[in-house]
């Protein structure tokens, strides 16, 4: 027994020997292999089934084809360019062209205990990922075509930039200290936002606060909402970049903060509508997974619970339901859930973060806490703004809106020519 004992010994100190001196880690490599899958089935097919679900039957195949193309666009304007703009060198506000097309990274070129293209995978599902939650904040009212032109720019000049301000080791954000660990600035508040100013631009649905809509199907959506949860666990597991204790944590408090929100929400549904509701457990889930997201490597399960309740209650009482009275049309409640979610846990990392849980001294509660309004007010501005500047360049191109006629006959028929029997 005494020589396993050595022997494991012996495996973790040649372990962490190699990643000490940026060889590589198989455990580490497996695990990130893994992580990438798990963040990738998040957008296709799990944002892809879920806003499948929340839409009206004339719309399914027109959200669901939505995420599938911008999966394959952003991949390759990952890698042409987009890559290199977030994390090769450059300034403190955009990278260079060092990597375009992924030059000068090769087979065995490392990124810590990982190859790099490796890195560069699991950094392009986020860049997947985050246009794609965009979209339910202007479901069922623009056209493909405009959409698929929107993307593209606004993750070449709005995605790429905000990751390199916080990722990179040249970023003004990351240099001031701001901790994001899994996306809370990155992904979360630059969707919602992006959604919100893209929803007031396009204007309402047609017929919106006068008829029902409804979601088509609730088991689809539940369904998404579930690979959506899976998939988290690479989203925030894998952003260590490790397989160690602290991608274990950052899974752990994921798991609370998830159960945590949607049980809230669901208590604030019974005690304002006397009833439980589907669509609002799985929201509230996604609203908790989101609140953890930039937290999800800096906190304890402790703090997990209070950021899960945070979330499910805020993204309920200070969101949704503000929606309606502002008169807005968020058709999936993108900003309303990740924007807001977003911007509560960016604010509360700042609050709850620990040295317990990184291994390094924190700076003091406040001096953190305005670090990460700075953060929070950086991204918002600017995803505003080079939102607002694409959306009108686009329109002015192309027009973002179908036509009325359109969208009474649905997107499905009348910009695929296909339908949902």
């Amino acid at each position: 027994m005494s020589w396993l004992k050595l022997y494991l010994f012996a495996l973790l100190a040649l372990s962490s020997s190699a990643r000490a001196a940026g060889e590589i880690n198989a455990a580490d490599v497996s695990w990130m292999m893994v992580a990438t899958t798990l963040v990738l089935f998040m957008t296709i097919p799990g944002i892809a089934l879920f806003y499948a679900g929340m839409v009206r039957k004339k719309n399914v195949l027109s959200v669901v084809m939505q995420s599938f193309a911008i999966c394959c666009a952003v991949t390759i304007v990952w890698y042409a360019v987009g890559y290199s703009l977030a994390f090769s060198g450059g300034n403190w506000f955009v990278g260079n062209f060092d990597n375009v097309f992924l030059k000068n990274i090769q087979i065995d070129t490392m990124h810590g205990s990982i190859p790099e293209m490796l890195f560069m995978m699991f950094q392009m599902t986020f860049a997947i990922l985050t246009p794609a939650l965009m979209c339910g904040a202007f479901a069922e009212r623009i056209k493909f075509s405009a959409l698929f032109l929107f993307m593209i720019l606004w993750s070449l000049f709005c995605y790429a930039p905000v990751c390199h301000w916080v990722w990179a080791d040249e970023g003004w954000l990351f240099k001031a200290g701001a901790l994001d660990y899994a996306g809370g600035t990155v992904v979360h508040i630059n969707a919602g936002v992006a959604g919100l100013i893209a929803c007031i631009y396009l204007g309402k649905r047609i017929g919106y606060g006068k008829e029902v809509m409804a979601p088509h199907n609730l088991v689809l959506a539940l369904t998404g909402a579930c690979f959506l949860w899976i998939g988290w666990f690479g989203f925030n597991g894998g952003s260590g970049l490790a397989a160690d204790s602290r991608s274990v944590m950052a899974i752990v408090v994921s798991q609370i903060a998830a159960a945590a929100a949607a049980l809230t929400w669901m208590i604030c549904e019974y005690i304002v509508n006397k009833r439980f509701t589907v669509l609002g457990a799985i929201s509230g889930a996604v609203a908790g997974l989101v609140a953890i997201t930039p937290a999800s490597g800096f906190v304890t399960p402790a703090a997990s619970l209070f950021i899960g309740c945070c979330g499910g209650l805020v993204c309920y009482f200070g969101a949704t339901r503000l929606k309606y009275k502002l008169g807005y049309d968020d058709s999936l409640d993108a900003f309303c859930v990740h924007g807001v979610g977003g911007i509560v846990g960016a604010l509360l990392t700042g609050v709850f973060a620990s040295d317990m849980i990184t291994g390094e001294t924190m700076k003091p509660v406040a001096e953190q806490l305005w670090i990460q309004f700075e953060s929070v007010i950086a991204t918002f501005i600017y995803a505003a703004v080079v939102t607002y500047i694409f959306l009108k360049i686009v329109d002015l191109l192309i027009g973002l809106r179908v036509s009325a006629e359109e969208e009474r006959v649905g997107l499905d028929l009348s910009l695929h020519g296909e339908r949902l029997e």
